[in-house]
């Protein structure tokens, strides 16, 4: 059987930037679909210029735990991987529809699938949608309530809106949630006046993050208004003027995530079908990873 990179940023700075990676690796370990189940990053170690070497299967399925595409999914980590016949517009992508790209390295002898991120992948919507779940305790949530998604933002690479805008857009044509907005901490419209865009009383308000840290944990929860000092905590739900504010935390430390990861592969050709039924099982009104 073939094996699975999970490459991730990480941080030198936060200890649990990579610990839904972790967590995500081996819930999809468990499993048993891949024969070698590793984890790379850009700052932390094993590093994605060396993961491939820690890797003996001769065919490798690559997954980057990235919310976007744009400058990390195609060029740092083809780049540090050494996959020499990389080329952007081999995912043909409109910024939110790759897929994946299939090449021979001859750095490490191996054939590697090289996936798109999981942020722009479909099933990211029904991760979005129970970790809403999650943080209301109700599985049939929806009515009633508004549903922010929220992302970065930044001017200086348009595909990070666009991750955002697509699935709150496919979550909206549900009709699930009586409202739903896409949200960014660094462009319009902005988070900080997230009571401003809607009308439903109670407000669920979803990062696009991949782990929990700075901006999910400081700077969100207080542009919000859910606290004045992140380090004393906030309620949840939090009443802000005059809406109640359920806050979940970075999607990413969602435990369907794993099944993220493996419709990546799957999209690659990787035979996980058996998996993606268990992980879906496992993970059906599941909490955070690692709960």
């Amino acid at each position: 059987m073939p094996a699975l990179v999970i490459v991730a940023h990480g941080s030198h700075l936060n200890a649990e930037s990579s610990t839904p990676t972790f967590t995500h690796a081996d819930r999809i370990r468990a499993t048993g679909a891949f024969d070698e189940v590793r984890e790379g990053f850009w700052k932390e170690e094993p590093s994605f210029r060396e993961v491939l070497r820690s890797v003996e299967s001769d065919e490798v399925y690559v997954v980057p735990l990235f919310i976007s595409e744009g400058y990390f999914t195609e060029q740092v980590i083809p780049r540090e991987l050494r996959l020499e016949d990389w080329e952007e517009n081999q995912w043909e992508s409109d910024g939110t529809s790759a897929t994946h790209a299939t090449m021979r390295v001859a750095d490490v002898d191996k054939t590697v699938h090289y996936c798109g991120p999981v942020g722009t992948h479909d099933a990211m919507s029904d991760v979005i949608v129970q970790r809403a779940e999650s943080v209301t305790g109700d599985p049939d949530v929806g009515g009633g309530f508004g549903l922010a998604v929220v992302g970065h933002g930044t001017e200086r690479n348009e595909n990070s809106a666009k991750a955002i805008e697509y699935h709150a857009d496919r979550i909206a044509s549900r009709d699930r949630f009586d409202e739903v907005k896409a949200l960014f901490m660094d462009e319009d419209p902005e988070v900080d006046d997230v009571t401003d865009y809607f009308e439903s009383d109670d407000v669920v308000v979803v990062p696009l993050f991949i782990a929990d840290g700075y901006h999910t944990q400081e700077d969100i929860p207080e542009d919000m208004g859910l606290t004045d000092d992140y380090r004393e905590g906030w309620e949840t739900p939090a009443e802000v003027d005059g809406h109640r504010i359920w806050y979940s935390g970075a999607v990413g430390t969602e435990a369907l995530m794993a099944d993220v990861i493996l419709e990546r592969a799957a999209d690659a050709g990787a035979d996980v079908s058996a998996a993606v039924e268990r992980v879906r099982e496992e993970t059906s009104g599941a909490g955070a990873a690692g709960d």
